[in-house]
């Protein structure tokens, strides 16, 4: 037999309050009789019939656990990968304390928030690559975001359609990902982002691997440090990047994916998170497990055919 819980402090207090209490009885009853010049031994089968009721109650408490049945678990797992956008333009500060800063916190917070997911992380420059593979290992993936800057880039920008197509053939090719829902999260201003090849797009809504787009920034836009001075045009302006939202909208819609505005304050993660979960893969993986179940009944019941008893048969305390 196995035990739900352990036995505690609850176990403990209805015991020694038993205990207590029914010597006080016994004291007193016994008194009692010693002043009657008579007996009182008939009360100590009713102290035998309550501890017997006490103590199937208090095992039902622990949870008696016996007998295996087999049950069939099912459960939809989740393959996802995030893009990270790495130009230049993510060093820009309209998103307290940098565009880049923010995106890095953000994921740390959506990885923890799908613990038991296999998340990978590619990282779109000029020349996109897979920073981490598919893991479920989320201290891996928070150090990887940790570590991530835009001097990665040797051109400043990024190619996010080729970092998407990167992540749609890791996710196919994946012999393990077969059955697994799907997804990428792209994390990006959408700046000078050109749209991508329709027969990619096509594939993806094929496999059903939506494109999660996170708008970061602003559509005002805001300035990028360079040293003590700010990046300039060829015509010696400040250069102001913004929020690419239409294009972003637009790249969602294609692969029948969702567009979120990154907020300050956090608030659209739960959405996102909630938006993920709600991605179905193309089948559930099944284990059969053995499983002791819970008999805390069969106690429950014994012991209430033990109260009704105490109820119904009655005993002389002291006989005259």
């Amino acid at each position: 037999m196995n035990w739900l819980y352990p036995f505690g402090t609850t176990e403990i207090f209805f015991s020694i309050a038993f205990t207590i209490l029914y010597l006080i009885y016994f004291g007193r009853v016994f008194w009692l009789a010693r002043q009657l010049r008579t007996s009182a031994r008939a009360v100590i089968p009713k102290f035998f019939l309550r501890t017997g009721y006490l103590v199937l109650l208090l095992i039902a408490l622990l949870g008696p656990s016996f007998g295996v049945a087999d049950q069939t678990i099912s459960a939809q797992s989740r393959d996802l990968f995030v893009v990270a956008d790495l130009s230049r333009s993510m060093d820009a500060s309209d998103v307290v304390p940098t565009r880049l800063e923010r995106l890095k916190f953000d994921i740390r917070q959506l990885t923890d928030s799908l613990a038991g997911d296999r998340i990978g992380l590619i990282v779109a420059t000029d020349e996109p690559f897979v920073l981490t593979p598919l893991t479920a290992d989320q201290e891996a993936i928070r150090q990887s975001v940790q570590a991530l800057r835009t001097d990665y880039n040797a051109t400043g920008g990024a190619n996010l359609c080729r970092a998407i197509e990167l992540a749609q053939q890791k996710l196919l090719n994946d012999s393990s990902a077969r059955l697994a829902a799907k997804g990428i999260i792209v994390y990006t201003d959408g700046e000078d982002a050109t749209d991508c090849d329709r027969a990619v797009l096509a594939r993806l809504r094929t496999y059903r691997m939506p494109v999660m787009a996170v708008g970061v920034g602003t559509p005002k836009g805001g300035t990028i440090r360079d040293r003590s001075d700010f990046v300039r045009d060829n015509q010696g302006q400040i250069v102001r990047s913004r929020l690419n939202r239409a294009y972003l909208n637009r790249l969602a819609a294609q692969t029948n994916g969702f567009y979120f505005d990154l907020t300050t304050d956090g608030t659209y993660l739960p959405d996102l998170t909630r938006t993920v979960r709600e991605i179905r893969g193309v089948g559930l993986s099944q284990q059969q497990v053995a499983v002791a179940t819970n008999k805390y009944y069969y106690f429950v019941w014994i012991a209430l055919l033990l109260i009704a008893l105490d109820l119904v048969v009655t005993v002389r305390t002291f006989r005259l």
